[in-house]
Formats: structure tokens, sequence, C-alpha cells
């Protein structure tokens, strides 16, 4: 039989979300579509996943960019040897830094609305285009804290963010009924990943066994969804470590 496929948009580190999300769907036997900015990120990604007998391709591709994504799905779409078009896509761009809100400038704005929200939209119209006909398929979106709530230096992050938020819920609400889960996962605390361990080593430090939450448990909760019977579909769900206050 043709194996499924998946494909994950926005993998960067091998030790990060999307990389996590790759690996963990390719272990159930699905071959993986990795879509990054990066060449070399991606390619690392792809040959941990072979080399543990897993199945993937690497395509570079700016999530930002609407030709691009739409020749991203037309690849992942298309059925290739041994593998059947894909019925699972998970977006996970996104960028984050903190600045005062007086020094934020309109491109900067801009910019970040373009990579956590625009971006999402696109991968979510192409994926709705592409799977309404099959009746089937599943699409999660990464989101944040900054989902629910914006906090001092992340204006133009949480209005990005909150933004991919209503996608993914008109999302749901129109697919639903057609047979498309929709899902929208929230990341509520610091990732152990490697994005903040070189940002932010004392951090790290600091929150100690268990604070931040771990790649790998996090993509577990990306397959679960995914395997939800569809009587018991959930739409958003939050993660967050133990010790997080919230």
């Amino acid at each position: 039989m043709d194996k499924p496929t998946a494909v994950v948009i926005g993998v960067g580190a091998e030790r990060g979300v999307g990389a996590a999300v790759c690996r963990r769907f390719a272990r159930e036997g699905y071959h993986i579509v990795i879509a990054g900015r990066t060449q070399a990120k991606i390619d690392q990604v792809a040959q941990s996943i072979t080399q543990a007998g897993g199945s993937a391709e690497a395509i570079v591709a700016d999530a930002t960019q609407e030709g691009q994504v739409i020749r991203l799905f037309d690849r992942a779409m298309a059925p290739g040897p041994g593998r059947a078009p894909a019925d699972v896509v998970v977006f996970n761009a996104a960028n984050n830094r903190r600045i005062d809100f007086r020094e934020v400038e309109a491109q900067q704005f801009e910019d970040f609305w373009r990579v956590a929200c625009f971006a999402g939209f696109l991968a979510g119209r192409e994926a709705a285009r592409r799977l309404v006909p099959l009746g089937r398929g599943t699409v999660l979106f990464t989101g944040a804290s900054a989902s629910l709530r914006g906090k001092p230096g992340y204006a133009q992050f949480a209005a990005a963010k909150a933004g991919l938020r209503m996608v993914a819920q008109s999302m749901a609400r129109e697919y639903g009924p057609l047979g498309i889960h929709v899902a929208h996962v929230i990341i509520d605390g610091g990732i152990d990943g490697d994005r903040l361990r070189k940002a932010a080593p004392e951090a790290v430090s600091a929150r100690g066994e268990d604070g931040l939450l771990g790649v790998e448990p996090i993509a577990e909760a990306y397959w679960q969804i995914h395997r939800q019977h569809r009587s018991a579909w959930s739409q958003e769900i939050d993660l967050r470590p133990f010790k997080e206050p919230f």
C-alpha cells in the first residue's frame, strides 16, 4: 500500500517543534514533505528520518510567498512512487522577539503578520482546496500564549498569532462538516529547543527539569489530535509545563 503523506510547513532546527512533528508522523509510516526556508536545516531533518528507516523529502519554501506555497502543495498532493497525496498539513511558521511598542517599525509589524498569520492563511487555503474534494484530512496550526493575550513588547507577535487563531477557527467551522479536521494548538510556555537554548541559555537553566515544553511531547499531542475520532474532535488545545502559571 502507498504511504500516507504529511506536509509540515515551517521546519527549522532539528531540535524544534516542526522537526519533532516530522519525526513523529514518520514513525507512523508517513512520507514527510518537509518545508522550510533554510536548505541545510530541512536536509538535516530529512536525513535523520531516512536514517531511521523513514521516508522524507525536503523542499525549500517561503510560506509568505503565494506562488511557493502553491507549488509546495502541488508537490505534496501529487501521488508519487509508493506514496499517496498528502492528507495531513501542519503549519508551524512563526517569528518572535520582544520589541518596545514605540520602536516597532511598520515594516516589522507587517513582517510578523506575514510570517505568522498571512502564511497560515495561504497554507490553510491551499489545504482546503486540495482536501475538501477528498472529504477528509487534518490541518493543524501552531499557536502560542500570544494567540490569547498580548504582553508588553509583543504587540506585533500577538496581533499575528491572534489572527492565525481566527483563521483556524473559521476554517474549522467551515470545513469540519465536510470532513476536514482543523485544530489550533496553543503552546503556552517556553520550548526546550535549539532556538531558546541559543538565545537564552540562562532562562533554560532557571526553569529546571520539566520547566519547559519538550518538543517530542508537543509532537505527540499533534499526532493524537490527528488520530481523534470524528465524533470527538478538538478544535483547540493548550499545552504547557506543569510548572507554568496561567
